[in-house]
């Protein structure tokens, strides 16, 4: 695998002198306008809750709520918090609660409180037999078979998937930077080369972050850092030109995962003379696709790690990646699997010369789906605000931002130690600002 393939090259960093900004987190219910220009009514009702583990009450991050018989849908904080908005007319929906290794649960609208919603799921404790489970062949022979599949078992037509977006920034435990969008996706069929494209339909920062004198770092490629972590669409930033052979691949424990069972495939790669990656497979063992992947990138070697990050620096700082980890689930739509959850997580270290102590930071960055549609009849690349890779969400968001719209969109519910962190530095700005 050559170096330049490693990633894509939108995940690499640009490192400035910069400030910090905050935002708000005030939602209202208002008119949205649709992409054909029409206004709709959407008239909501906000509930949330917490998903967590009915044996030792521990959340559970990233479970999957969706509305039966609708695209719409949304996840889980780390927290095991949700927010879930719903307009009126599907008062009568089910929601269904799924997460890797946890039974699903169904439960009906009239559950759910617009606070202090709890929901239990019970671990699929059942002992899977490896002789009747296992793939007839070995975990290699497997992982090649999902890729060859993906032309039958993925999206084979283009579809239009509405996601909210979030990128933070933390220096060592305090939040330091926060923006926030939804996303339309215009996302390709995956048995073509065609790359999909992202357009910014909403987003928001908070002004002002010029007041607060510190080092931050910007992020290059927004939304495509957690859209190109989609193996089945892009390969070979992973297993360059779909070939496997430069790793290694084991079977683990199997799973279930909506009542199916489910392969683990550990895999690891052989060339470890420079940053190499590792992680898991989750394989859906009806239709050998794969539901979902953890992989991390190891950066031991410093010198080679930082020279695939760091875009640009100041002369007097050594800046290094210390943990790189990505994660990417996968949602079945009339029989095919998609894109539905990406995220990925940056942890540098910043030594300043002269000064005695360093500077952590951790860059985290996610994107969930929560809707879709078919590519409208009329649909061009001409007359949409299409995002380069190369964007800079802190500088790009500019001219977006509309607290009043946020009401009516699904989003990942904001973690408390992110929210409290935010609302530290907000105060601090209006006490300068005074």
């Amino acid at each position: 695998m050559k170096t330049s393939n490693l990633l894509p090259h939108l995940n690499r960093l640009t490192l400035l002198l910069i400030v910090v900004f905050t935002f708000t987190s005030t939602y209202k219910i208002i008119a949205q306008q649709g992409f054909a220009g029409d206004v709709v009514l959407l008239q909501t009702t906000e509930y949330k809750g917490k998903v967590v583990n009915s044996e030792t009450g521990d959340p559970i991050a990233s479970a999957h709520l969706l509305v039966s018989g609708t695209n719409i849908s949304t996840i889980t904080n780390n927290e095991g918090e949700f927010s879930l908005k719903i307009t009126d007319d599907l008062s009568d929906a089910v929601v269904v609660i799924s997460y890797l290794g946890f039974k699903s649960k169904s439960l009906p609208i009239s559950y759910f409180k617009e606070e202090g919603t709890r929901i239990e799921l019970e671990e699929s404790i059942e002992e899977l037999s490896s002789v009747n489970l296992f793939y007839s062949g070995d975990a290699r022979s497997l992982v090649e078979t999902v890729l060859k599949n993906r032309d039958k078992n993925y999206l084979d037509e283009p579809i239009i998937m509405t996601a909210f977006y979030r990128e933070s920034i933390k220096k060592r435990k305090q939040s330091v930077s926060l923006s926030e969008a939804v996303v339309k996706i215009y996302k390709q069929p995956y048995n073509n080369l065609k790359k999909d494209d992202i357009e910014i339909y909403k987003a928001r920062k908070s002004t002002n972050y010029e007041k607060l004198d510190t080092l931050a770092l910007k992020l290059r490629g927004g939304p495509f850092n957690t859209l190109y972590v989609d193996i089945m669409k892009y390969p070979e930033f992973l297993f360059e030109d779909f070939e496997v052979a430069n790793f290694q691949f084991d079977f683990d424990v199997p799973t279930k995962f909506n009542e199916r069972y489910i392969y683990v495939v550990n895999f690891s790669e052989n060339d470890r003379s420079r940053p190499w990656y590792y992680g898991k497979l989750f394989i859906d063992s009806e239709s050998l696709s794969l539901v979902k992947a953890s992989y991390r990138l190891n950066v031991d070697d410093r010198e080679l790690a930082s020279k695939m990050f760091v875009k640009k620096k100041p002369g007097r700082v050594k800046v290094y990646p210390t943990e790189v980890l990505y994660s990417i689930d996968y949602r079945q739509s009339n029989g095919k699997w998609h894109y539905g959850y990406g995220s990925a997580k940056l942890e540098f270290l910043v030594n300043w010369k002269f000064k005695l102590f360093n500077s952590r930071y951790t860059l985290n960055s996610e994107m969930a789906v929560t809707d879709w549609e078919k590519f409208p009849a009329n649909y061009s690349r001409r007359t949409t605000n299409l995002l380069k890779p190369s964007v800079v969400m802190v500088d790009d968001v500019s001219g977006f931002s509309d607290d009043e719209f946020w009401g009516n969109s699904n989003i990942i519910e904001p973690d408390k130690s992110i929210q409290n962190a935010i609302q530290k530095i907000q105060r601090q700005l209006e006490k300068e600002n005074k």
